[in-house]
């Protein structure tokens, strides 16, 4: 249900009441002044919900706020300010949790251009500590990026998950970005080779060990990628995944940095190691990317997604939250509903966007909750 308040200047604000039994992750989510919207407070039901509006009414939005909170980013691009209302000096996204049988209040806001967290209403001084409270995984119109865009899409993807399973991956990638940082602002300074000596063997050592996290995970999550794929996009066969380390393959990363110094130097800039990474898929009848059409690249972003979200269940022993934006832009009846029939297989809370409920959801037997969303309003529909 919602709450609408107006003050003496006819402003409106929203509250709206989401709560999802039982609570495997979230059991009421708050966002004030972001987007569009006053203040809403969302209240899921089990499964599958459902937000329908039109477009531009706020429904991408609401997720929105639920993957800065995860993330303290948003999926949009843009700078962080536009996730503030027109007017308002800061916005705030405040949820309470549950996580392997604990109970947390989070709240993350977005004030005077810096981010101010709070866990259990204390001010927390790293943002990870919040963070890892709550797991989110994201899918939006502009997710077939993750496979069609640059590396750096398909690198954060991998280092999210990382960073929530790897209990070492946080300070080893710190570790080699400040090696990294160091190491340039020498190329560029063509300082003495006795300071590069020192940062390239800490690089070196970093760098492997972060290159070994992401090996090791890449191979667990490749076997469920491969049943993701078989579902969703069997016409084009049977998936590979290759990994590219960010150098060149056999040899050792301390050996490739000393030779390529010289070049390095010349550039101004470090042009081999994890940073360069990459992952790539290949299929029999797509052997690359530029094969694929916008609708199946979405299927293998969306088919990333739902492995990630599983093989994060399967470590950490609970499902995080999956919301998918506009679930049904660019696929067929026929493949929208292999995606249903996936998300009726899993036991997440799931909060799908679209401009209307889309049948197949009652076709498929999967019952939902239904909130319309209209500028600023979300309402439950009964």
């Amino acid at each position: 249900y919602y709450v609408t308040v107006t003050d003496a200047n006819g402003c409106q604000a929203v509250s709206l009441y989401i709560i999802k039994e039982p609570l495997p992750l979230t059991s009421s989510i708050v966002k004030t002044d972001v987007r569009c919207f006053g203040q809403v407070e969302l209240r899921p039901g089990p499964g599958v919900n459902v937000l329908v509006g039109a477009n531009g009414a706020g429904k991408t939005s609401v997720l929105e706020a639920l993957h800065v909170l995860s993330h303290a980013r948003s999926f949009r691009a843009g700078p962080r300010e536009a996730l503030v209302r027109r007017g308002a000096p800061s916005c705030h996204v405040f949820a309470v949790v549950e996580q392997g049988g604990a109970r947390h209040r989070l709240g993350l806001a977005r004030v005077a251009g810096r981010w101010e967290a709070r866990c259990d209403g204390v001010a927390v001084q790293r943002l990870e500590e919040l963070l890892r409270r709550i797991l989110v995984v994201s899918f939006d119109p502009g997710s077939h990026a993750l496979i069609s865009g640059g590396a750096e899409e398909r690198r954060a993807f991998l280092d999210w998950t990382l960073f929530h399973v790897e209990p070492d991956f946080l300070g080893l990638s710190r570790r080699y970005r400040r090696a990294l940082k160091q190491r340039n602002a020498l190329l560029r300074s063509a300082r003495s080779t006795v300071e590069l000596d020192a940062w390239d063997a800490e690089l070196a050592v970093a760098g492997v060990a972060v290159d070994a996290l992401r090996r090791r995970w890449l191979a667990r999550w490749g076997p469920r990628l491969r049943d993701c794929l078989d579902r969703f996009l069997a016409e084009l066969g049977p998936v590979e995944l290759s990994y590219v380390p960010g150098w060149a393959a056999g040899e050792a990363l301390d050996s490739v940095l000393a030779r390529s110094r010289d070049r390095d130097l010349s550039r101004g800039h470090t042009g081999s190691g994890p940073h360069r990474a990459d992952w790539h898929l290949e299929f029999p009848e797509a052997p690359s990317r530029e094969h694929l059409s916008r609708g199946q690249a979405k299927l293998s972003a969306m088919a990333c997604a739902m492995a990630q979200a599983g093989l994060l269940h399967e470590v950490l022993g609970y499902w995080p939250i999956v919301a998918v934006d506009d679930l049904a832009s660019e696929l067929d009846r026929v493949h929208e509903r292999v995606v249903m029939e996936f998300i009726q297989g899993i036991d997440a809370q799931v909060l799908v966007t679209g401009t209307g409920v889309s049948p197949g959801w009652s076709e498929q037997g999967i019952a939902t909750t239904t909130f319309h969303v209209e500028q600023g309003t979300l309402t439950r529909l009964l």
